[in-house]
């Protein structure tokens, strides 16, 4: 069974770092892509970034250049390095991994807040 498993979110000023993982019950090879997501009050879920299997990472436009994504396959661990942060990423930020076989599958973390406040 697949379990995603996030730390590191809290407050943090504008301008500030964070770095968020996300440690994976299995291989990181198993899955097709492994992704963050956020989602903030009254906003729709956004995709901000995933990496594939392969380890190209993509980026929304929002956050390029600024976020980091990364993986430590030894670890198990997937991690968004966020820089130079704004009030508008504040969100809970939700870890996403696809596994894709017989039957395509997606499993989520549990989500992890991250405020940027001054």
């Amino acid at each position: 069974q697949v379990q995603l498993v996030e730390s590191g979110g809290g407050l943090v000023q504008p301008g500030g770092s964070l770095r968020l993982s996300c440690a994976a019950s299995r291989s990181i090879f198993s899955f097709k892509t492994m992704s963050w997501y956020r989602q903030a009050p009254g906003k729709q879920r956004e995709l901000v970034a995933i990496i594939s299997q392969g380890g190209s990472p993509n980026y929304a436009d929002s956050v390029k250049g600024r976020f980091t994504i990364s993986r430590d396959t030894a670890k198990k661990t997937v991690y968004l390095q966020m820089n130079s942060l704004k009030l508008e990423d504040t969100a809970v930020y939700y870890c996403n991994a696809v596994f894709e076989g017989l039957v395509r599958r997606e499993y989520w973390g549990q989500g992890t807040q991250v405020t940027v406040s001054s």
